[in-house]
């Protein structure tokens, strides 16, 4: 009985930590920044903002292109802990792959932008 239980707490501390592992929408882990603005079953639409200084904590996006409303400069870094800085002007328009980062708004002012997410189907 005692190796029954013993099982059952490892399997339940295993679920608990992976969806602790695994839940890195950005909108759940910092809804301060990142709030979903339109959503079907192909697209999801953020907005995100940061003011100067602020940032975010490692999170995970899918595919998605991203169509900056103001001028910034911010910088990623990355799971390997290697850190990309990035000067971007409003109405750029990029293609980003899916992956996992943490952003930081590094200038002096608000940085904002649109993300639209693609799901899979």
């Amino acid at each position: 009985m005692k190796k029954l239980n013993l099982i059952f707490t490892v399997m339940f501390t295993v679920i608990i930590l992976s969806g602790y592992i695994f839940a890195q929408d950005p909108v759940k882990v910092d809804p301060k920044h990142y709030k979903v603005v339109f959503e079907n079953d192909q697209v999801r639409v953020l907005r995100i903002t940061y003011g100067p200084g602020e940032k975010s904590v490692m999170h995970y996006h899918p595919d998605a292109v991203a169509v900056f409303l103001t001028d910034g400069q911010s910088q990623f870094t990355f799971p390997d802990g290697k850190k990309e800085k990035n000067n971007v002007k409003a109405g750029l328009t990029i293609w980003s792959p899916a992956g996992k980062h943490l952003p930081e708004n590094i200038g002096e002012k608000p940085y904002e932008l649109i993300l639209v997410e693609l799901k899979k189907k």
